[in-house]
């Protein structure tokens, strides 16, 4: 009886896919959270400078939240202020798939107020 040359390889094998298989499920895991944190991020940015726009041309404060939470992620805090000339929309969000973790993002936009036809002297 002979026995094959990589018949005592054959364990080993076995054990490293054990070893690799997880270490690579966690990793695309990694992969897809990060997607999502960047997925919400780009959500928030285009969400305050909407809403910024929407102040700027002094829309009211109840249309302007509804402009930001329609393209904000969902359960986004908005917060519109007035400072003088200026506008000031906050938005803050979790990403999805992380509401156990106490992370979030958060994006603010700043503008002018435009200024109405038809004022001034």
């Amino acid at each position: 009886m002979r026995r094959r040359e990589g018949a005592a390889d054959q364990g080993f094998v076995t054990a490293e896919s054990a070893m690799v298989l997880p270490v690579l499920v966690m990793f695309a895991m990694a992969l897809v959270w990060g997607l999502l944190v960047v997925a919400a991020q780009i959500q928030c940015v285009d969400a305050a400078r909407t809403g910024a726009r929407a102040a700027a041309r002094e829309d009211p404060d109840e249309a302007v939240v509804r402009v930001v939470r329609d393209t904000a992620p969902r359960d986004a805090q908005v917060t519109v202020a007035r400072e003088g000339d200026r506008v000031r929309v906050v938005v803050v969000a979790r990403p999805p798939a992380l509401h156990g973790l106490p992370f979030e993002v958060r994006e603010e936009a700043v503008a002018l107020v435009e200024a109405t036809v038809g004022e001034g002297g």
